[in-house]
């Protein structure tokens, strides 16, 4: 499949390509671990059709992925996030391995092998950690007792804050005019969950290392005398965010999911277990987008009636009280979600291995193109129904 034609912003006159209609287009990024090399194939096929997000928000792995594109220029983003996700991925003492783009060869191996396969590459993980990423705490630290927050794990996350100064830059994140970017985390000690905003506070490494800190594999992070987990633990999207933050905007979001919340019935306690995480980490974001699509409508409605109210009555408590509630904005969610494969297990977020994330890679860099040839997807929604969806595996079959 080739990759779309660019359909970048037009600069003047005639014709404007179907983005321009927009106020903002944003990309939403989902947790999901060694999942989420598919979102860098996604990325790969929009920066391919000339999309460029004005925002880019992520929680967990999509927060990390997040640094890496804020973190450079355009033309940049896709070699840097490749060459992050074969940094972390590639251990040590293995040489790198080439990356054989669309179709990946290792689909047409035996299941039995991959399933062999990743259950070395999670175990390996599990017992030396990752290249740049996390490395796992000695056994007697762990057994004399932890020596605050910031050691009560697993593991020790401190090499990813070098990964991330190397493959962005933080001067760039920071110039919101450019790209907005927000991450979510937890509170660890008051519960709430918080988005770190470059339109409201300088961002450093800690607060998208924050946002990936799933405890008890990872420590809290300190931010600003504050100890911080992964936002997982409470939503692993940041979609309902961005949805409805002031103003209210006609947009276009991309929104790219790790899990599914649709699955097959379990049979055994390994699916059941694999199953329970699929349900848990999915966030229900089609739940998300179809309250969204409900209030959007009843916003218009009210706008509609509110037209109706003579000027004589619109100085009135009530009208002055309704007035912030009534929005014509627009939004259009294009929705992206990986597909499990039939050999994943319930380690399929901490396999890290180099051909596994070469497939997530390459799924998400087919699904993009797949959704860019409908065209008509990125237009701009009607005044009648201003929320729409799109969604590729509602129209492909299974």
């Amino acid at each position: 499949m080739k990759p779309a034609e660019p359909l970048a912003r037009a600069s003047g006159g005639g014709a404007q390509a179907p983005l321009s209609d927009y106020a903002f287009t944003a990309l939403v990024l989902q947790g999901g671990g060694a999942l989420g090399s598919y979102q860098g194939g996604v990325y790969q096929g929009l920066a391919d059709a000339g999309i460029h997000p004005d925002w880019v928000a992520g929680i967990s792995i999509g927060a990390l992925n997040a640094a890496v594109i804020a973190g450079n220029p355009p033309e940049r983003r896709v070699e840097q996030l490749r060459a992050f996700w074969e940094f972390i991925c590639r251990q040590p003492w293995a040489p790198p391995l080439p990356w054989a783009p669309l179709p990946s060869a290792s689909t047409e191996l035996p299941e039995a092998w991959r399933t062999w396969v990743d259950s070395v590459e999670a175990t390996r993980a599990v017992l030396e950690g990752q290249n740049g990423f996390f490395v796992p705490r000695p056994w007697y630290a762990l057994a004399m007792g932890a020596k605050g927050p910031h050691t009560a794990s697993f593991y020790d996350t401190r090499p990813l804050r070098a990964t991330l100064e190397r493959f962005a830059d933080f001067d760039r994140i920071n110039r919101a005019s450019e790209m907005r970017v927000s991450v979510g985390a937890v509170n660890v000690r008051t519960g709430n969950f918080v988005y770190f905003d470059n339109t409201g506070r300088t961002l450093r490494p800690e607060h998208f290392m924050a946002s990936g800190a799933l405890p008890p594999g990872f420590p809290a992070v300190e931010v600003d005398g504050e100890f911080y987990w992964d936002g997982g633990l409470v939503s692993n999207t940041p979609l309902h965010y961005v949805l409805t933050k002031e103003p209210r905007s006609d947009a276009l979001i991309f929104q790219i999911d790790l899990w599914s919340a649709i699955g097959e019935l379990p049979n055994d306690l390994l699916q059941v277990a694999v199953r329970q995480k699929d349900i848990q980490y999915s966030s229900r974001t089609r739940m998300v987008t179809a309250t969204m699509h409900e209030e959007q409508n009843f916003r218009r409605l009210l706008h509609e009636v509110m037209a109706l109210v003579p000027e004589s009555e619109r100085d009135s408590a009530w009208y002055r009280r309704a007035e912030p509630l009534a929005c014509t904005a627009r939004r259009n969610v294009i929705h992206l979600i990986y597909r499990n494969k039939p050999y994943e297990s319930y380690a399929k977020d901490y396999q890290f291995g180099m051909l596994t994330m070469n497939e997530h890679w390459s799924s998400g860099l087919s699904d993009m193109r797949a959704t860019l040839q409908h065209r008509d997807w990125l237009d701009k929604p009607s005044a009648e129904h201003p929320f729409i969806t799109h969604d590729l595996h509602r129209v492909r079959p299974a």
